[in-house]
């Protein structure tokens, strides 16, 4: 009899594990708290560690139809006039070393395409998980929905998919408090009909300039301009993706940057505003039949763009390590997934840390030296253990 995994959090990880798990024949069923399924935020970067996972899925034809194929990135811009200090050409270089392109998309048009993928019948909504009670045979689930009305379902195991404020997560795990970077983010959504030329080209362009940066990148077939501009928080706590911001506000923050920055902001009818916070690598992502994933197990700066990567990467090996498995040694299999997955996505949890203090330097002889070293690197080169990683070596490995 096949094994019944039930997921906690309806999010691009947690329906990633879904397809993944669905495929190896494990019975799938996700569990999301909100009343329908949406995705919050705006662009990210899909990344080729990233792109090929999808493309084991049969996404990959898919995701090209809303993605944006970079042919830059790392393009670093001097805050005042726009002067280039780098540029790192993707496209062909990209595949050659990796063996596929990079893309930059639109949160929600992912999280559509995933949610295509996987069955209607096997997603509840309106599911908020309340209490995660582990048993000798098993996991049970209390949910309320938003009439305060609970239900209980068990499953042979459980995954945590829950996002930062993880309610699995904190049915085993030791509590962590959030560390504040000192940093919040402004983020919004410009029609390209209304951006300047500069924003409509498929590179992602990084405004360097003293305590902030600003970045840009058209997505959603370059119908709209990604912008998230990272400034120092002031009194800004709220770690929320949906928490208004004022483009007011935003425009101060830029005042005396390259008037094309402030073209890009008035063009914004809104933004949303968030403080950045991550928290230190967890002890341990499982515990009996339970195990965590995505910003449940390693929530992470945004400085590598490799939140949803990390995530899909999980979902990858933990549907490899349940193939084939049973009740009995499920356990044994999610403690291998743990071992597998925990190094490296702390390690890029960890080096996402400090990178805006490089970003961030006042004009002077620190920022002239990071300025010189941008233009003898090669970012997409040195980056081959981030985007050339070998899931499937990793599991012969083991």
């Amino acid at each position: 009899m096949s094994l019944s995994v039930s997921i906690v959090g309806g999010g691009i990880g947690g329906l990633a594990a879904a397809l993944f798990l669905r495929n190896a024949g494990m019975e799938v069923r996700v569990y999301e708290q909100s009343s329908e399924l949406k995705e919050v935020g705006a662009g990210i970067v899909v990344p080729p560690n990233m792109v090929r996972p999808l493309g084991e899925l049969g996404l990959g034809a898919g995701l090209k139809k809303f993605a944006v194929r970079l042919e830059a990135a790392w393009e670093f811009r001097r805050w005042q006039n726009g002067e280039v200090l780098f540029v790192q050409q993707m496209g062909e270089e990209c595949k050659r070393l990796y063996g596929t392109d990079c893309y930059v998309i639109h949160r929600a048009d992912l999280l559509k395409l995933l949610q295509e993928a996987f069955p209607d019948r096997y997603l509840r909504l309106d599911h908020r998980c309340i209490r995660v009670n582990q048993r000798q045979n098993g996991v049970e689930l209390t949910f309320s929905n938003k009439d305060g009305k609970e239900s209980q379902i068990e499953s042979d195991i459980v995954i945590g998919a829950d996002g930062i404020h993880s309610t699995v997560r904190d049915s085993f795990a030791k509590k962590i408090e959030a560390r504040f970077s000192g940093i919040c983010a402004f983020r919004c959504l410009v029609p390209a009909e209304n951006a300047p030329e500069i924003a409509l080209r498929p590179v992602q362009t990084l405004w360097l300039g003293p305590e902030r940066h600003f970045v840009h990148y058209p997505i959603s077939s370059g119908r709209l301009v990604n912008i998230v501009a990272l400034v120092p928080a002031g009194n800004w706590r709220t770690e929320s993706w949906t928490a208004e911001g004022d483009i007011s506000d935003l425009m101060k923050e830029f005042e005396g940057w390259d008037y094309r920055l402030s073209q890009m902001i008035t063009a914004a009818t809104d933004t949303k505003r968030w403080a950045l916070y991550d928290r230190v690598p967890l002890e341990k992502w499982t515990e009996g039949r339970i195990a965590l994933l995505g910003d449940a197990a390693h929530a992470m700066l945004p400085f590598f763009a490799q939140g949803a990567a990390q995530a899909i990467e999980d979902a990858a090996v933990l549907a490899a390590c349940l193939t084939n498995t049973d009740a009995d040694t499920a356990e044994t299999a999610l403690r291998r997934y743990e071992s597998i997955r925990r190094p490296r996505a702390n390690k890029v949890l960890q080096m996402s840390r400090g990178r805006e203090i490089q970003n961030h330097l006042p004009d002077g002889p620190e920022q002239v030296k990071r300025d010189a070293g941008l233009a003898n690197g090669n970012p997409l080169r040195d980056s081959a253990w981030l985007y050339g990683h070998d899931l499937k070596g990793d599991l012969k490995r083991d």
